[in-house]
């Protein structure tokens, strides 16, 4: 039986379908979209028609996608962008009729608690998990066999449209403060993943990791993309989410950065995966 999920970020409408049995699931193909609903929530407070419309095509596309794959279940979620709108209730009434399926807008809170679905979340390693976004960042620790999560309101578009507030950054940095024991960063999403990608490795110490971030802050938009082959929505945004790291490595004295393929349409998928069956099961390699 296939399910899938779909995110829609506040960067990227992202969607995943995985390949399960009543003891396993696997992941079969990924689809992501350019969208960026965070620029006019951040800018204007709401969002438009148009970006509702360009939305609604999307998904109709996935769910083509999806019927094509012989797709049973599947979830929708949204997070920031979807959080923070104004219109947040109509919009997603809107987009729920168009597309004939229910959203769920989930709080920053639940999407850091759903890192805890990655297969080694749990494990007593002294990791901490941390999912920057376009709009927020959420954390998740496993520590003294409970779940330690928190979110909070600075990502990569939100900080590159200089929507961050200085009051978050400091309740950032007083909350960082209480947790330490901590040496590794592992870091979800695509731009951390691209960060270590380009210098070819699979993770980095805290040394290494600064000063190549400074390196690429240090290009325009069009070196990034002509010398890294990133794409535009990547390479215009990828130095304010590397400051949300290093804001991290900094204050919790962190020694490497890794980054793992895993992020919100995974966690939604294994959590309606567990759902679905209800029996121990086993999750496929990161």
């Amino acid at each position: 039986m296939k399910i899938a999920s779909i995110d829609i970020g506040t960067n990227a409408i992202k969607s995943k379908i995985f390949k399960t049995s009543p003891t396993s699931i696997s992941f079969h193909e990924g689809i992501r979209s350019p969208i960026r609903l965070g620029s006019e929530v951040f800018e204007n407070g709401k969002l438009s028609e148009r970006k509702l419309k360009e939305l609604v095509k999307t998904l109709k596309k996935y769910q083509k996608k999806f019927k094509k794959e012989n797709v049973e279940l599947y979830e929708i979620v949204a997070t920031s962008a979807f959080r923070e709108t104004e219109n947040s209730e109509n919009a997603r009434r809107y987009v729920e009729n168009k597309i004939e399926h229910p959203i769920r807008i989930i709080s920053g809170l639940e999407e850091a608690k759903l890192i805890s679905f990655h297969p080694k979340a749990q494990s007593k390693i002294k990791k901490m998990y941390v999912d920057v976004g376009g709009g927020s960042t959420e954390i998740y620790m496993y520590k003294n066999k409970e779940h330690c999560i928190q979110s909070f309101q600075l990502g990569a578009v939100r900080n590159m449209l200089k929507k961050d507030k200085k009051k978050e950054w400091n309740r950032f940095t007083r909350w960082l403060e209480k947790h330490d024991n901590i040496n590794t960063i592992v870091g979800l999403g695509g731009n951390i993943r691209s960060f270590l990608n380009i210098h070819r490795v699979k993770n980095m110490n805290s040394s290494n990791f600064i000063n190549s971030m400074h390196k690429l802050n240090s290009l325009e938009i069009n070196q990034k993309i002509e010398m890294y082959g990133l794409a535009h929505d990547r390479a215009d945004v990828i130095d304010h989410s590397l400051k949300i790291y290093k804001r991290i490595i900094e204050i919790c004295n962190i020694k490497k950065i890794k980054s793992t393929k895993w992020g919100v349409s995974d966690s939604i998928a294994v959590k309606n995966f567990h759902e679905l069956y209800s029996k121990k099961v086993s999750i496929y390699k990161d």
